[in-house]
């Protein structure tokens, strides 16, 4: 009997060592921002809590992340989650990064042309975006609208979905500017040194974000180091619009800031101003702020390209979610669980929004856990809009700092009427090709 017994547990342990539980593998995930350092450390306590899964969180100090990164992966303690800034970021991580295309966190993304990309593959996820456009004061529109003495056929700003309703729109409100109790349609357009942003950067994203675009270039290539500046003019057609539908004339708008041009909203000057959603904070701090949340509202960059009706904001992110394609299967699984629990848990997704302070590009919020800003708001209302396709942000690749300051320069030469549009062109497209090169 004794001996029946014996060999009967050791069956019995050579069955339970074939049909464990599967390892669980671990989470090693390292953090771009050390503001938030603490915020990850109290999320990987309670993820380890609910799952029993082990996240272990390292911080790379400021500006030290890809040094920080390039370090790590050589070790035995390689991350598996790390993140990169977009193509270019992918371009140098591609042999570390795993096709995410079959996870659950990419099947909840709300927008996935907004994905670092390859083929048909997908190798990092934006886990939080941020996004620009037209920002609007609907009490100003609708007062427009409701005029007897509007000269357009439109009736709302949900029927302007191009550029020429835009124009033909903003042209006709700066006419009714007295009667709508305004200065101008739109608010200064500040080309002061340092404060010409909007413009040599996020505006100038819209051409280069067609030309790519239109052209198929690989984002990730060498290709990117020369533009045409194909879409020069629908370029003018917006630029000239803001500077002639304006508070200002033309010819004041070198000593103009944002912070001007957000208090001409603020104040109710202006109906409309280009910023992103950062900007809320700004138009609700003006001393004697008119606009009130549920006013503000989002219209796309309209500039003439043909099919922009199908156009978005400008929504894009420099931060990429990307698993370790080097970590063993079950830290990889392990991996992909985690990210797909910080966006679908309500433990997560609280951390995510009240913690962490982001605009989840994912379709597993409810709307008492989404932002409440109201730009916010729009950011995830435009982004969730059937047959919508977001304007991604392809000033990540613009070469250098100082090409976008020569761009800011040349416009405010343009706006004063000191510089030809064609002498622009012709400046963008050369100083691009130098400081590629450089």
């Amino acid at each position: 009997m004794k001996k029946v017994v014996a060999g009967t547990l050791a069956v019995l342990t050579v069955a339970a060592s074939v049909f464990a539980a599967p390892k669980k593998g671990q989470v090693r995930y390292l953090n771009f921002k050390p503001e938030v350092a603490s915020v990850y450390q109290e999320l990987a306590a309670a993820y380890e809590k609910e799952t029993g899964v082990k996240v272990i969180v390292e911080t790379a100090a400021n500006n030290s992340y890809e040094s920080t990164l390039t370090s790590k992966m050589a070790t035995k303690q390689a991350p598996t989650l790390f993140q990169i800034n977009g193509p270019r970021g992918y371009a140098n991580w591609k042999n570390y990064c795993a096709d995410l295309s079959g996870t659950d966190l990419y099947k909840h993304l709300s927008d996935k042309s907004l994905c670092v990309t390859a083929g048909n593959k997908v190798y990092g996820i934006p886990y939080v975006v941020e996004g620009y456009g037209i920002i609007y004061n609907s009490k100003i529109t609708d007062a427009y609208f409701a005029l007897s003495s509007k000269a357009t056929k439109y009736k709302s700003m949900d029927e302007v979905k191009n550029f020429a309703a835009l124009k033909e729109v903003a042209d006709d409100m700066q006419k009714n500017a007295a009667v709508l109790g305004i200065k101008g349609v739109f608010a200064s357009t500040s080309l002061k040194a340092g404060e010409d942003w909007r413009w040599q950067t996020h505006l100038a994203n819209v051409p280069v974000y067609y030309e790519f675009k239109n052209n198929k270039i690989d984002l990730a290539s060498d290709a990117t180091k020369k533009i045409k500046f194909q879409y020069e003019k629908e370029f003018k057609n917006i630029f000239d619009l803001y500077l002639n539908d304006s508070v200002i004339p033309a010819k004041n708008v070198g000593v103009k800031t944002v912070d001007n041009s957000m208090a001409e909203f603020a104040l109710e000057e202006c109906a409309m101003v280009q910023n992103g959603n950062w900007a809320w904070g700004q138009i609700a701090g003006v001393t004697g702020n008119k606009v009130k949340a549920e006013n503000v509202k989002y219209l796309p960059i309209y500039t003439g390209v043909a099919g922009e009706e199908g156009q978005g904001l400008c929504i894009g992110t420099e931060n990429f979610y990307c698993i370790n394609k080097k970590a063993s299967k079950e830290d990889q699984k392990a991996t992909a669980d985690f990210i797909y629990w910080l966006y679908s848990s309500k433990t997560g997704k609280n951390y995510v929004t009240n913690k962490l302070g982001f605009i989840a590009p994912f379709d597993t919020f409810d709307d008492n856990e989404k932002p409440t800003d109201p730009l916010a708001k729009e950011i995830i209302k435009w982004m969730s809009k059937p047959g919508i396709t977001s304007v991604a942000w392809n000033f990540t690749l613009f070469p250098s700092q100082t090409f976008k300051d020569n761009f800011g320069a040349s416009l405010l030469r343009y706006a004063q009427g000191s510089k030809s549009w064609a002498d622009v062109k012709a400046s963008v497209v050369k100083d691009w090709a130098n400081e590629s090169d450089m």
